[in-house]
């Protein structure tokens, strides 16, 4: 197995939260960037039941470096990765990479890799100990994303995303989420 990705082409590059990074966003970036609920909840108060979820790829892979680094993993360790689309009414709303850690995959009552197109944020945000940890931000550029996922929704500029470290049960987690222009 080897870092495998149906989103980029490379490793997007991260910036740590900054006020002055946070200060030169759009409003409505900083609007989804920042929201500190459940970005499944708050798209499904727009979208309702229009809202799903499409699986583009879940396996054990090895996570980019900067994955490695943001979950503090040893560069052997393999994860499970699932790269998911979330769209409501055919339109492309955000894109998301999570890499789960073995030991975080089976927490209380579910079993991570079994999520089918069950958004994770229907999970994680009922978990009575979830954590944010830590925050980054990118803007991840046309030529970074693969060419089906450029055609699929339409990237033809950078798009603002977020890479968040969740604690979900004590174990760690890291959700990685692109807003493409229909959302914001």
């Amino acid at each position: 197995m080897t870092i495998k990705s149906q989103l980029f082409q490379r490793s997007p590059v991260w910036r740590l939260n900054r006020q002055g990074l946070k200060m030169s966003m759009p409003s409505e970036v900083k609007s989804w960037v920042y929201e500190r609920g459940s970005l499944t909840q708050r798209l499904r108060a727009t979208y309702g039941s229009e809202l799903k979820v499409t699986v583009l790829m879940q396996q054990w892979t090895k996570p980019f470096l900067a994955e490695r680094v943001l979950l503090n993993l040893p560069e052997y360790q393999y994860c499970l990765t699932r790269e998911v689309i979330l769209h409501a009414y055919d339109q492309p709303l955000v894109l998301a990479r999570t890499i789960i850690p073995k030991h975080t995959v089976k927490l209380a009552n579910t079993n991570l890799a079994h999520l089918g197109n069950r958004p994770l944020g229907e999970v994680i945000f009922n978990c009575p100990n979830l954590l944010r940890q830590a925050l980054a931000i990118t803007t991840v550029m046309p030529g970074t994303w693969t060419n089906s996922i450029r055609t699929l929704a339409d990237i033809n500029q950078g798009i603002w995303g977020r890479s968040t470290v969740y604690q979900v049960e004590h174990k760690p987690m890291l959700v990685n989420e692109f807003f493409l222009p229909s959302v914001l």
